[in-house]
């Protein structure tokens, strides 16, 4: 039977949260807002709308939400040329295609973001689909974009695991019925992913890969 293997992106492929910490912050910074960058940086992995929301409360000025977001993207959009993938992101996405998995990128990134995200990643031979913000109603910590993710490798929850390194993603695998595998990449603690519900955890993609055989993808043969 097909297999889907399903990937956050940023944090967790693509060495860029940090860069997204230093976007918002200034993006917050140039509306008036004080927001610490540790705050911004366990809220990266929201999508723009609510990362907003989650960090500015529901008694801000909403009319606000659509500049901050721009001036966002326009900071963060001087970084597209100098995005990088972690050691192995591809390596672990060409083995896992080798050996029958379906490769679907689940990002809240849409348009030219996450087209330098592919390009930096380097795997678009064995990427089979990528969901956007664009794609689902709700993003992260709802489950859409996994369930859009296992449409896309038509397959059922139960054939698939989800690799994210943010706890909105062990959040949205699990409320989908995914299996869920955590990398510490992206900066958040082990036991704040444990506790969201990551099954298994790993430094980093290349860590997974190196112990990919050992790893709860092989408990789907």
């Amino acid at each position: 039977m097909a297999r889907a293997a399903i990937f956050d992106v940023d944090g967790t492929l693509a060495d860029t949260n940090y860069p997204h910490v230093t976007s918002w912050w200034q993006a917050f910074r140039g509306a008036g807002h004080q927001v610490a960058m540790s705050d911004i940086h366990r809220a990266i992995g929201l999508g723009s709308g609510d990362l907003i929301a989650h960090l500015l409360g529901d008694d801000r000025d909403h009319d606000q939400d659509d500049p901050i977001s721009a001036a966002h993207s326009t900071l963060y959009g001087t970084y597209f040329g100098r995005l990088t993938a972690f050691e192995s992101a591809a390596d672990l996405l060409r083995v896992l295609a080798e050996q029958g998995w379906t490769n679907v990128l689940a990002s809240s990134a849409t348009g030219p973001e996450l087209d330098a995200l592919r390009r930096a990643i380097d795997a678009d031979d064995v990427i089979a689909g990528t969901t956007s913000s664009g794609d689902v109603s709700q993003g992260k910590p709802a489950p859409d974009p996994v369930h859009a993710a296992l449409n896309i490798a038509g397959v059922p929850a139960e054939r698939a695991v989800f690799v994210g390194d943010a706890v909105w993603d062990m959040e949205a695998a699990s409320r989908a019925g995914v299996r869920s595998v955590a990398v510490l990449s992206g900066g958040i603690p082990r036991d704040a992913l444990e506790a969201a519900g990551a099954d298994e955890v790993y430094e980093n993609v290349a860590d997974l890969l190196a112990r990919l055989d050992s790893s709860l993808f092989m408990d789907l043969e």
